[in-house]
C-alpha cells in the first residue's frame, strides 16, 4: 500500500518551473493524505493568480500518478500565508545565511504607518523596551535604511557591530535589547545613504539573514514611511507575526495609514492594532490633557480598519530630551507597557 512518505518522495522530484528547487523544498506541498489507492494533497501558491499554477499542478499530479497502486489523485490549491510566502521567497532565492540557520526568533512584529513623522521609530523603540521589561528577549531591526533613527535613541555614543563565526553581531543596548541599523555601520552618524531600491532591499535582507540575533522572543522591525521597496521587502521576506500601525490625530495621517493597512491586508500579514502618537499634551499648570493637533480620530480609524486601538501616546518633552541624549531606555510609559502585555498575550496565543 502506498504511504505518505512515498508520495512526498515523488513530489521531491518535481521542480518549480522557474527555479532549480523542488516544490517540497519551497514549502509548496502540504496535507498529503493517502486513502487506499487515492492520494490527496495541497499545493500552496504564493498568490492564487500565479500564471504557472496549471503547469505546477500538472507536474505534481503526474509524479504521484506514476506511483504504483495509485488509482486517483486529487490536488487542492491554496494561497500561502504571509509566513509561508516569506519562506518560499527565501528558499527560492537561496539567500539564507549561516546566521539565519541558527537564529531562533519566535515572533516578528513590524511597526508601520505609511506616513512620515508620526513616530514609528519611537513606537518601535518603546515597544521593544516594554517587551524587555516584561521579561522577553527582544531585538530591534531598523529597516529605515535612508533615515535611520533607532541608534540615536538608544546610544549616547556610536557603537559598532562586531563580526563572529556565525555572522554580524547586533549591538546591545544598556537594557539588553539587540539593535541593528545601517547607522551603526556608517563612518559618521550623519552620513547620507543614497541608494536605490534594490540596494535598500538587499540591506534589509542581510539584516535578517546575516545578523546573528540568536534566541529572541520578539524582533521588532521599524519600517520607513511609504509602501514601496523597504516595506515590500519586509512583507515578502520576513515571517511576520503581525503589524502595528501608527497614526496621529490629523486626518491626513489617518488617510495615509489606511493605505498602509491596505498593503498589509494584500500581503496577508495580521494587523495587531493601531497606536495613536501625539494624541495630547498634559498642561504643566493644571494637569489637564490638551489636544494639540485637534480631536483624536483613533477610535474611528481603528473601527474603519477593523482592528483594535491599542493605545494613545502623549506629546511629552521628556521623550525628546531622552531620545536626543541616547537615553530612551530611561523613559517609562504605562501605555506601552499595557500594549506590550496585549501583544505578548496575542502572539503567545497564536504561536
Amino acid at each position: 500500500m502506498i504511504t505518505v512518505e512515498e508520495v512526498k518522495k515523488a513530489l521531491e522530484g518535481v521542480m518549480h518551473p522557474e527555479t532549480d528547487r523542488s516544490l517540497v523544498e519551497l514549502g509548496m506541498i502540504k496535507e498529503i493524505r493517502v486513502d487506499n489507492e487515492q492520494v490527496r494533497f495541497t499545493v500552496l501558491l504564493p498568490f492564487m493568480d500565479a500564471p504557472i499554477k496549471d503547469d505546477i499542478v500538472s507536474k505534481a499530479r503526474a509524479a504521484v500518478e506514476n506511483l504504483p497502486e495509485v488509482k486517483k489523485v486529487a490536488v487542492k490549491l491554496a494561497e500561502m500565508t504571509q509566513k509561508e510566502r516569506a519562506h518560499f521567497i527565501s528558499a527560492q532565492e537561496k539567500r539564507a545565511g549561516l546566521a539565519q540557520q541558527f537564529n531562533r526568533i519566535e515572533q516578528v512584529i513590524a511597526v508601520m504607518s505609511g506616513k512620515g513623522g508620526v513616530g514609528k521609530s519611537l513606537v518601535a523603540g518603546l515597544l521593544a523596551m516594554a517587551l524587555k521589561r516584561e521579561g522577553y528577549k527582544v531585538g530591534l531591526l531598523d529597516a529605515d535604511i535612508t533615515g535611520p533613527s533607532i541608534p540615536k535613541m538608544f546610544f549616547s555614543t556610536l557603537k559598532r557591530p562586531k563580526n563572529s563565526p556565525m555572522g554580524i553581531l547586533p549591538v546591545e543596548s544598556g537594557k539588553g535589547i539587540k539593535v541593528m541599523s545601517i547607522n551603526l555601520l556608517l563612518p559618521h552618524e550623519d552620513d547620507a545613504v543614497i541608494w536605490r531600491g534594490p540596494l535598500i532591499s538587499t540591506a534589509i535582507k542581510q539584516f535578517w539573514n546575516d545578523v546573528f540575533w540568536g534566541d529572541l522572543d520578539y524582533l521588532i522591525v521599524d519600517l520607513p514611511p511609504g509602501t514601496a521597496d523597504a516595506s515590500l521587502t519586509v512583507m515578502q521576506s520576513l515571517p511576520l507575526s503581525g503589524v502595528i500601525l501608527v497614526t496621529s490625530p490629523q486626518e491626513l495621517a489617518g488617510m495615509v495609514v489606511r493605505k498602509a493597512a491596505q498593503m498589509v491586508q494584500h500581503m496577508g500579514a495580521p494587523m495587531l492594532g493601531l497606536v495613536e502618537n501625539m494624541s495630547y499634551a498634559i498642561c504643566p499648570n493644571c494637569g489637564e490633557p490638551i489636544e494639540v493637533f485637534g480631536p483624536s480620530k483613533a477610535v474611528a480609524t481603528a473601527a474603519r480598519l477593523g482592528i483594535p486601538l491599542l493605545g494613545q501616546l502623549p506629546l511629552d518633552p521628556l521623550i525628546s530630551t531622552l531620545c536626543d541624549a541616547g537615553r530612551i531606555e530611561e523613559y517609562e510609559s504605562e501605555v506601552m507597557e499595557g500594549i506590550a502585555r496585549i501583544i505578548g498575550g496575542e502572539t503567545t496565543d497564536e504561536g
